[in-house]
């Protein structure tokens, strides 16, 4: 089953302020997971900044572009994965909130873990 993995945090960074330790280490996790076929894709998002959004609300579409300064908590990436089951895919999160732990310490945030609708 494919699950999509969000990582959030309370509020917009720089990538500049990403330990530089962190960059390889998720680098080799995830050439693991893709050496297993459990990575299909995956990435960082810029930030609010270069966000735009578009709302529907009352029959109105209205477009934003960031920054949001009401945002409470940023999506600060993604990872759509192939595993075996639910808990599988929860290891996964956690071995990669694991790597912000040992390399990003003052880091907080979590990984939201979501299967996708099966369509078929």
């Amino acid at each position: 089953m494919r699950y999509m993995m969000f990582i959030k945090h309370p509020g917009d960074y720089d990538i500049r302020d990403v330990p530089p330790a962190l960059f390889p280490a998720m680098g080799e996790f995830i050439q693991e997971q893709i050496a297993s076929g459990k990575f299909i894709d995956g990435a960082g998002l810029k930030p609010l900044s270069k966000a735009t959004r578009v709302k529907l609300k009352d029959g109105k579409l209205t477009v934003s572009d960031g920054p949001f300064s009401e945002a409470k908590e940023v999506v600060g990436g993604y990872s759509l994965i192939e595993a075996a089951s639910h808990a599988e895919a929860v290891a996964i999160a956690t071995q990669f909130m694991e790597l912000h732990r040992i390399h990003w310490p003052g880091f907080e945030g979590e990984s939201e873990v979501r299967p996708l609708e099966d369509m078929q």
